[in-house]
């Protein structure tokens, strides 16, 4: 007979906050995100029924945080086990503070047998304020697009979500000197940006409904980079006055622009930043330029290169049931968190692993 959960396992991934379409907001909504779930790096927690309450791992803290958030607001006893096993980077524009207050939130809620959705989850902490992109990344994985933020309190719904090309690879470019707007600084340079004309909104919306989405669901790599690339330029021109430049990092901008002279249409920035991305047509034509960046820029600062897929499904919750005073299920796969650096493991592809390996820095 079923008594219960003993124990969740939880896998989110990290995602790309590839730009907004409509800051100008006349049509009654605004924002409205675009971007892009990736198989790495993700956020891999477990929560056990325990007789007091513990946090182990990267980002304990918040995870406290969060954890005391929903005991709070649904009443449930503190008395559990809370591992992070991997943690997304903190404040590299991969919605980390996300993707782990859903986890721990959809995790808990599990053990205690309520089925909190991701979209509630989100709105109980205060996430998705502007984007819904975090949301769709743990439901459904996959390239989405947003409808903007109108009167609900609730996360902006997702309005596409197209399957991202399984042959198609994110080179990543991190720089660990250097962290995105986050916090109150976020909030104040929302504030201090001027009016976004409504004509440049309407640019980027035709943009990315007659040549990004077309594009991609017909796999015309060049036309959608194109699409992505002037997204990013005209974004990040405009973010620039609160970011210091188009990008945030002077060491990614350099990489990307790298990137650009060796063909690559589809660069740009994450979010605040500082992680850059580029899109490539293959897993081999990705892990080439990463080793030429790596040798190009060498190992002794603190760039970093990754080579990842996009994650064309969502977040993966399991649960080990208390059935007959025996514990079944609940087993965890995925890599090991290492020195506060990832390595390679079950759920990320070996192309991954071989471009870590290749670069000296990060293999420290």
């Amino acid at each position: 007979m079923t008594t219960g959960l003993r124990s969740v396992a939880v896998r989110a991934p990290a995602r790309l906050h590839l730009g907004f379409l409509d800051l100008n907001g006349s049509r009654g909504r605004r924002f409205g995100s675009v971007g892009l779930a990736l198989d790495a790096p993700h956020v891999r927690l477990s929560v056990e029924r325990a007789s007091s309450f513990a946090v182990s791992g990267p980002q304990a803290q918040r995870v406290e945080r969060f954890a005391h958030a929903l005991f709070q607001s649904h009443g449930l006893p503190e008395g559990c086990r809370i591992t992070i096993h991997e943690a997304i980077p903190q404040h590299a524009g991969l919605g980390s503070g996300t993707q782990l207050a859903i986890a721990v939130g959809v995790a808990l809620g599990r053990l205690h047998g309520l089925r909190l959705d991701a979209r509630g989850v989100a709105a109980l902490y205060d996430r998705g304020r502007r984007s819904g992109i975090g949301v769709g990344a743990f439901e459904q994985g996959g390239f989405l697009v947003d409808g903007g933020k109108g009167a609900s309190d609730q996360p902006p719904r997702v309005v596409s979500r197209i399957e991202f090309p399984a042959d198609w690879r994110l080179l990543l470019v991190f720089d660990r000197s250097v962290q995105g707007l986050h916090g109150e600084a976020e909030v104040a340079a929302f504030r201090a940006l001027p009016p976004f004309p409504e004509s440049t909104s309407a640019h980027l919306c035709r943009l990315m409904l007659m040549q990004g989405l077309p594009a991609l669901l017909e796999g015309e790599l060049d036309a959608f980079g194109r699409a992505i690339g002037e997204l990013q330029r005209v974004i990040g021109d405009y973010f620039a006055p609160a970011q210091g430049a188009r990008f945030a990092s002077e060491r990614v901008a350099e990489v990307l622009e790298w990137l650009q002279s060796q063909g690559l249409t589809g660069v740009g920035q994450s979010s605040w930043g500082p992680t850059g991305f580029a899109i490539v047509g293959s897993e081999s034509r990705a892990l080439e330029l990463a080793r030429a960046a790596q040798a190009r820029w060498g190992g002794a600062g603190p760039l970093r290169l990754m080579v990842c897929s996009a994650r064309n499904h969502g977040s993966e919750v399991t649960g080990g049931e208390i059935t007959a005073g025996e514990v079944a299920g609940g087993e965890i796969t995925g890599g090991e968190v290492a020195g506060g650096g990832i390595t390679g493991g079950e759920g990320r592809s070996q192309a991954e692993v071989e471009a870590r390996e290749a670069s000296p820095a990060a293999a420290r």
